[in-house]
């Protein structure tokens, strides 16, 4: 079976999901976030409230919604946006990944925050094909899934099962899952670029072709035939999908391919050539150089200095 070139994607920029905390609260009550360092994940478990993002209106979050945030932009929850808001850091001071309880009242709303974890040299090919802010809403095929998977890790937070640490990591890993996919399915938002590519239905048939065998010197009528498409028309509508030209868009996935070889092992530059399709080593390394701008050598050495960053950017609630 071919691999999936989502899951490819998702794989090379190792992308791991923690649930970084929550609250329940009731009456009234507002919260002040800082702007995340990660890419962060916000769930309506139970009940609604206000969230604003720094610069722009309050928008209702819902029971069953979902938000995914890119952008390093603070953000608020509360039940009435005009009231004075605590802060987060000093909310969660010594209290990390814990469910808390603010209010006046008895609480009505349930709030689930986390993170994503990205490869600190691949995750920005994920979040560059983001856009600063994904609202997933309540009532969709992938809200109703986060919906069940939410149920799941209340009753395993609720009884301290043992494992529950590991159950939870896994159902926020597939919370986030289903955050991407409702944002692939609304096509008409989805910007130009490889997690569009990946996700079109017109050209995922080359797009799994080139992830599959990314050695072989795929020609453009071989991509055009397994997608039922002329060359001319494969060649334009790719483009306008993925925002660059198919084979350029090969040669760009070999290279992040073999960035990540590079940082991971110690495979020659010999196996590398060969691995990717080049005829000599020469060849590889220009091509590895015109597309990430350092030699493979000195790349591999630069990664091995900053083996010590695991993510994209450091944790935040």
């Amino acid at each position: 079976m071919n691999p999936d070139p989502f899951s490819g994607m998702l794989s090379l920029v190792n992308a791991r999901s923690v649930i970084s905390g929550g609250f329940l609260a009731g009456g009234d009550w507002a919260v002040q976030f800082p702007p995340p360092e990660r890419v962060k994940f916000l769930i309506a478990a139970r009940g609604g409230c206000w969230l604003t993002i720094d610069g722009e209106e309050p928008i209702r979050f819902s029971e069953g919604d979902a938000f995914l945030l890119t952008a390093t932009r603070g953000f608020s929850l509360a039940s009435d946006p005009a009231l004075p808001r605590l802060e987060a850091v000093a909310l969660y001071a010594g209290e990390a990944h814990q469910i808390l309880n603010i209010g006046t009242e008895e609480a009505d709303f349930f709030f689930l925050g986390g993170h994503v974890q990205l490869d600190s040299a691949s995750g920005q090919l994920l979040i560059d094909n983001l856009p600063p802010v994904i609202h997933l809403r309540a009532g969709t095929a992938e809200a109703d899934a986060i919906g069940w998977l939410i149920e799941q890790l209340v009753r395993e937070h609720r009884k301290d099962r043992p494992g529950a640490d590991f159950a939870a990591a896994q159902l926020a890993q597939l919370m986030f899952l289903h955050i991407l996919r409702g944002y692939l399915e609304s096509s008409d938002a989805i910007m130009a670029g490889r997690l569009r590519a990946i996700s079109d239905p017109r050209i995922e048939p080359a797009v799994r072709l080139m992830h599959t065998d990314p050695a072989r010197a795929w020609h453009l009528a071989e991509l055009a035939k397994a997608c039922a498409m002329s060359r001319t028309v494969f060649a334009s509508y790719f483009k306008s999908v993925a925002g660059i030209a198919p084979l350029t868009y090969l040669t760009q996935w070999r290279m992040h391919l073999a960035e990540r070889a590079l940082r991971e092992s110690n495979v020659s530059l010999a196996q590398l050539s060969e691995a990717f399709g080049y005829s000599s080593e020469s060849a590889f390394s220009v091509a590895f150089k015109r597309v990430t701008g350092k030699a493979p050598k000195r790349y591999r050495s630069a990664a091995r200095r900053d083996l010590t960053q695991e993510s994209v950017l450091p944790a935040t609630h």
